[in-house]
């Protein structure tokens, strides 16, 4: 959020430094290609322009890589996620960490996923061949309609050849006889001519032999156009007028013009193809029954994996549930709440991606109290103190190097803020860090260290600052929280002693 970056800077660094090294995260670096080290170091760097930048261990990093770290190292609950305690999901969640079914939710989200995706693909199969059927009258009647045609490549263009040569017939027969008069007619023809002349040259070139070239010249002219007037008239027999098979191939364009507007295409080829692609369509139609068949037996065999591996959950869930209920019940007693009961009622609905679970808290503080939904009947302080009872549950469960508590123990005092301490002082042993933010001298006195937070100001900004408080300012701070401004001797004396009680602890 660029509302970090003080106004007139550039940039924001926020950096954070942790000691890993007893908690086994080395896989975590190895999939996300990012250099290992016992001490791991967090930085975002926020620009004023509104880019940023995420570093892990000085190597650039994405913001889900960040997170997805960030969320192995530190939890922070604040007042704000006591109201998750409301919601199904939490609630859901909080049997699963107990219950250690993350490879189980991860296959069983792989299998939801490909039961979805098939259900999907079936139903759109199922519109589909609906439309198609729908259609299916249609494209048959276009389909017979171009295989009555018969039609072949390449005969359009044959049949306009031969109706323009029918069309005119007369015209190309009389003018093949006028040639072919020209070049026979027995007194006038060129040929008859021709050949009188090549007789000539060739009795001239025994005495003229200068004459030999143009009198074998005058003969090839002589006998291609004899092959010529031949060809000719060969043409002029063949060439008849036949008006009913000029109409017949009149007939059949027109049926080809007809078929190539009604389906907006320029060649018999596209129609051909047009018919093959009707051919396929059908095939496709007459098909869909037996695609659905199979497609729904894949489907069906599917769901029987989903019910199959959310049984499993359930079964897992429903155990934990009565160790959960057990737990809550022991926790809850100390921190005031004698008479209370505390039930994990898990239901069932339709597959989802967590299952077909439901899960509600319920909750009663009073011996006499029906049970309800912890959300209905809980105060916000018997929510403060649920809350911290579920965390210290999950911190068993789960590795989590650093928990924050932000002020979870407002609307609690006295003897209940020194069980809800004990709790906290529970959860920090190990390799776990607890941080509390507090406002009571019960719960602050029971840190190792302190730090306070304070604020400020100069001539022309106020200023954040945190620092750790040596031994003396421990027990002032702490008699502070106890007597309020006015410091008393009698109020460091009980703080010396709360701080000697935690030394003990």
């Amino acid at each position: 959020d660029i509302k970090a970056i003080r106004q007139g800077a550039a940039k924001c660094v926020i950096e954070a430094r942790f000691d890993i090294a007893a908690y086994r995260m080395q896989a975590f670096f190895e999939e996300n290609e990012l250099e290992y080290d016992d001490e791991c170091i967090l930085r975002r760097e926020l620009q004023s322009s509104g880019k940023s930048r995420a570093f892990i261990n000085d190597i650039p990093a994405s913001l889900l890589q960040m997170k997805e770290l960030g969320e192995q190292l530190i939890d922070i609950h604040s007042q704000h996620q006591n109201l998750l305690l409301n919601k199904e999901g939490f609630q859901l969640n909080v049997l699963d960490i107990l219950a250690h079914n993350g490879e189980a939710l991860e296959l069983y989200g792989k299998t939801y996923t490909e039961w979805k995706r098939l259900d999907k693909e079936l139903n759109d199969l199922i519109v589909q061949a609906e439309q198609d059927r729908t259609d299916e009258e249609y494209i048959r009647f276009q389909l017979e309609q171009l295989d009555e045609a018969r039609l072949t490549a390449g005969e359009q263009e044959i049949l306009e050849s031969e109706v323009t040569l029918l069309t005119h017939a007369e015209e190309i027969k009389t003018g093949l006889y006028r040639v072919e008069q020209t070049l026979t007619a027995d007194a006038s023809g060129l040929l008859p001519r021709l050949k009188e002349s090549f007789t000539i040259l060739a009795n001239l070139q025994k005495v003229y032999p200068a004459i030999k070239d143009l009198a074998g010249r005058m003969e090839g002219c002589y006998i291609e156009l004899k092959d010529q007037a031949q060809e000719i008239g060969n043409k002029y027999e063949k060439t008849e007028f036949n008006p009913t098979r000029l109409e017949e191939a009149n007939e059949r364009l027109n049926l080809i013009y007809s078929l190539q507007q009604k389906h907006r295409v320029q060649t018999v080829e596209e129609l051909i193809s047009l018919a093959e692609d009707y051919r396929k369509k059908l095939s496709v139609i007459t098909s869909f029954d037996e695609h659905i068949a199979e497609l729904t037996k894949q489907r069906d065999a599917q769901y029987d994996k989903v019910k199959q591996q959310a049984g499993e959950l359930t079964g897992k869930r429903v155990a934990v549930a009565r160790e959960v209920e057990q737990e809550m019940s022991t926790r809850l007693i100390p921190l005031g709440m004698p008479n209370i009961r505390f039930q994990v009622e898990v239901g069932v609905k339709e597959p989802g991606t967590t299952g077909m679970d439901t899960v509600n808290f319920l909750f009663s503080a009073n011996k006499n109290g029906a049970l309800q939904p912890i959300s209905s009947v809980a105060s916000g302080g018997e929510i403060a103190r649920v809350m911290l009872s579920v965390k210290a549950m999950i911190a068993g469960a789960v590795q989590l190097p650093t928990i924050v508590f932000d002020e979870i123990d407002t609307g609690v005092s006295g003897e209940i803020a020194d069980r809800m301490a004990d709790i906290m002082q529970e959860m920090s042993r190990g390799n776990r860090q607890v941080v509390s933010i507090t406002h009571l001298p019960q719960i602050a006195a029971r840190g190792q260290m302190h730090y306070k937070v304070y604020k400020q100001d100069n001539e022309s900004e106020t200023n954040s600052h945190i620092r750790r408080l040596t031994d003396n300012e421990r027990v002032e701070e702490i008699a502070q929280m106890l007597s309020g401004a006015q410091l008393t001797e009698a109020a460091l004396n009980n703080a010396k002693e709360l701080l000697r009680i935690t030394s003990l602890f």
